[in-house]
């Protein structure tokens, strides 16, 4: 019968020196998840990560491995030793306990990393399906579109038989390549980049501008809703959301700016927040769900005028894909939903009916000149609400004195 889990790390077989830091890390991030199930145990071999069942409930098991940055693929297996009629004797087992019907096509795969096995892959395979022709009637083999793989893995540790490999998210392990702030409006695009981001092993601090009473508390418990669905899949399980008061400079710049430069002023602005929160917060770059030509703010002219104003690295996941495949990810994490909510953010309450997609940084200086912002910087800073946000919860963590 299945015994454990048996959980491949993918991505982190490309690390040479480096590699035990990764694999540790995602050692942890297995354990730290699955913490409520007492009985099980962990076995550490190479490239291997096992989780010995004892018991346990392996279908509560992989809906979070499942949510776990870093693991590529895992499969449900029985573990024997490597005698080769020990071997037919489990794979025997483990066919008939996963039969899908009486008239299946099945095939043999072996993976041998035992180099030093007596017999080779095609050997093995070709010895398990004599012995399953002979012990069940009427099985029927096809090489090359098998309704059912039979995969025998000989390793150093022993031989495991499974027949179903699931899927992982991939990528790196959570929190392993830093922090980043991410600035999430509610909408579609900048989620999508934020569980990109924490698939590629970052860990993610939000940054949410708010202009009440233009935006409204829906806008944000929507940007909160959004978060919630996200934080499974990093490290602690929770993100900080820092909502950044920012009525009073959007005013200003719709006050005493152009009318076509407005968005790039605002965007500039948020990018001059979002560095100096990260800077002083431990952050390594800004993340945002920028995608090139999508809106008057993203041509290369407004990004070119827009980023000039920071020197933090700025990474767009989302930045050459098509708007379809954005929806198709933003599904398949289960906040689509969510972010067509009519509820809008100030980005979309101040647009100008006709924004200058070919700002110039020489233009935009001119416009910030007109009004001091500066001090509404700062008092936008010193004023910054921080929530933490948990699976499941979220909490007003601290305000502003705390912050640095």
């Amino acid at each position: 019968m299945i015994d454990r889990i048996l959980i491949r790390y993918g991505e982190l077989s490309l690390k040479k020196s480096n590699r035990k830091q990764f694999t540790d890390r995602m050692k942890f991030t297995i354990k730290r998840a699955l913490k409520d199930f007492e009985k099980l145990d962990y076995l550490d071999c190479s490239m291997r990560f096992y989780i010995i069942l004892n018991g346990e409930d392996e279908n509560k098991i992989i809906p979070i491995l499942e949510k776990i940055p870093g693991i590529y693929s895992f499969s449900l297996a029985e573990r024997c030793d490597k005698d080769i009629d020990m071997i037919k004797e489990c794979a025997l087992r483990v066919l008939k306990e996963n039969m899908p019907n009486k008239n299946f096509t099945f095939k043999v795969d072996t993976n041998r990393a035992d180099k030093n096995y007596p017999l080779h892959s095609l050997e093995i395979s070709q010895e398990i399906a004599r012995y399953l022709f002979k012990n069940i009637d009427n099985l029927k083999a096809d090489v090359h579109h098998p309704d059912l793989t039979l995969n025998i893995d000989l390793r150093d540790e022993g031989a495991f038989i499974y027949v179903k490999n699931y899927q992982g998210l991939g990528g790196l392990p959570a929190g392993s390549m830093g922090k980043v702030e991410l600035m999430i409006s509610g909408g579609i695009d900048s989620i999508v980049a934020g569980f990109l981001a924490v698939r590629k092993g970052l860990h993610v601090e939000a940054i949410h501008f708010a202009s009440p009473p233009y935006t409204s508390d829906n806008s944000l418990q929507k940007v909160i809703d959004l978060l919630e669905v996200l934080t499974p899949y990093t490290e602690y399980q929770s993100i900080n959301l820092l909502v950044v008061p920012f009525t009073k400079i959007q005013k200003a710049i719709y006050d005493y700016c152009r009318d076509d430069y407005c968005i790039t002023i605002m965007r500039r602005m948020m990018y001059r927040i979002a560095e100096r929160l990260g800077k002083n917060r431990g952050g390594n770059a800004i993340i945002n769900g920028e995608n090139i030509g999508q809106v008057a703010s993203q041509t290369l002219e407004s990004i070119n005028t827009i980023e000039s104003v920071v020197s933090m690295p700025i990474i767009r996941p989302l930045a050459t894909m098509d708007k379809s495949e954005i929806i198709e990810i933003s599904r398949k994490i289960n906040t689509y939903d969510i972010s067509i909510r009519p509820y809008e953010d100030c980005c979309t309450v101040f647009v100008p009916k006709h924004p200058q997609i070919k700002p110039r940084p020489d233009m935009a200086e001119a416009q910030e000149k007109k009004f001091d912002y500066e001090t509404l910087i700062d008092e936008a800073i010193t004023n910054i609400r921080i929530i933490s946000l948990k699976t499941g919860k979220h909490f007003d963590l601290f305000l502003k004195d705390d912050i640095f």
